[in-house]
């Protein structure tokens, strides 16, 4: 069984502007923590409840066919910017029909319903807890030096309520400093702490399930220097380093092993990696969420990305192969139609 590890106007991402993934030759490894601010397309839906009304319990929303897991988009034939103004809306209504748009995985629907009176509060509900917006820590996986583009996380953010992945509609990049670290234990994945700065750093542009893209305002402080980049058939069992931030800003580097290699495509568990690290075990225990992204270096190339902890083992984690993240923004800027560079 594993965890994730975490935790949320589109440019060109490196891939595009290569080319596609096979163009890029050489990328700065991260391993710098970062934060994210992160604001949904519409309100995600974490359930449905129950109205007190003066004529007994009911859910309109529930009535209606919504469910967890839904994104409202659309209420009374208007767009919001906040599970607030949805709220707004849905008060505003003085009890009549609302016309209701949700997205349910790629398929959009439509219901109307009618909002009940909360008999306590005097205003009109439908019924549906929902959320907007999430924030988290992760680790920067790859910097395009010539772009700023860059890649992080190596999966998608997802609500931890209802496991879907979150429509994006905005994010943002603020810089984390770790000020500690819950270590891993066996059942009880650890997590890194830290501050969250108040100036954004760069924007979000995708959150997919291979991971978050965006780009820089300006080159992060101390990176490394850029390496080559390892194709998917590359990708072998032996020796690897993994880059990560446990202390401040600092990035380390750790010792671990690739002890097996699994299909290289359509999936973010494609490599199993064991720390072996003495300094690394002895402050973290292994693996603990928000090292999520960490890049995984073996012999001199860049070759993917820590995405996942074993709960049962946090010394071992699942990789993405780096040519799988590229590949995803490579896809979203091409279906987005915009032009390579």
């Amino acid at each position: 069984m594993a965890v994730l590890v975490a935790v949320s106007a589109c440019v060109a991402p490196a891939a595009a502007k290569s080319g596609g993934a096979g163009g890029i030759k050489e990328l700065i490894p991260g391993g710098m923590s970062f934060g994210v601010k992160f604001f949904t397309e519409g309100a995600l839906v974490l359930g449905t409840t129950g109205v007190e009304t003066a004529s007994g319990i009911c859910s309109p929303a529930k009535d209606a066919g919504i469910a967890a897991g839904d994104v409202i988009i659309r209420a009374g034939g208007k767009e919001f910017g906040s599970a607030e103004e949805l709220i707004e809306l849905i008060s505003g209504s003085g009890g009549k029909r609302v016309a209701i748009v949700y997205l349910r995985g790629d398929n959009e629907y439509r219901t109307e319903l009618l909002p009940a009176r909360d008999i306590e509060t005097g205003k009109y509900r439908i019924g549906a807890l929902v959320r907007d917006s999430t924030a988290g820590i992760g680790t920067v996986s790859y910097i395009d030096p010539a772009t700023l583009d860059f890649g992080g996380l190596g999966h998608g953010i997802y609500d931890t309520d209802t496991s879907v992945l979150m429509p994006m509609a905005s994010g943002a990049v603020v810089k984390v400093d770790i000020e500690s670290v819950v270590k891993s234990e066996r059942n009880d994945p650890g997590e890194l702490q830290g501050v969250f700065g108040s100036v954004a750093e760069g924007e979000l542009w995708a959150n997919t399930d291979e991971g978050v893209f965006g780009r820089f305002y300006k080159m992060p402080e101390n990176c490394p220097d850029p390496i080559p980049v390892a194709k998917r058939s590359e990708l072998t069992a032996g020796k690897a380093k993994i880059l990560s931030t446990l202390n401040g800003s600092h990035i380390e580097e750790y010792e671990a092993e690739i002890e097996c290699v699994y299909s290289a495509s359509g999936t973010t568990k494609n490599f199993l990696i064991k720390v072996t690290d003495e300094k690394l075990l002895n402050t973290a225990g292994g693996i603990v969420r928000g090292m999520s992204g960490s890049p995984v270096i073996k012999d001199g190339k860049l070759v993917g990305a820590v995405t996942h902890v074993l709960v049962n083992d946090p010394t071992h984690g699942y990789g993405i192969c780096i040519e799988n993240m590229l590949e995803s923004a490579y896809q979203l800027t091409s279906s987005d139609g915009l032009e390579a560079a």
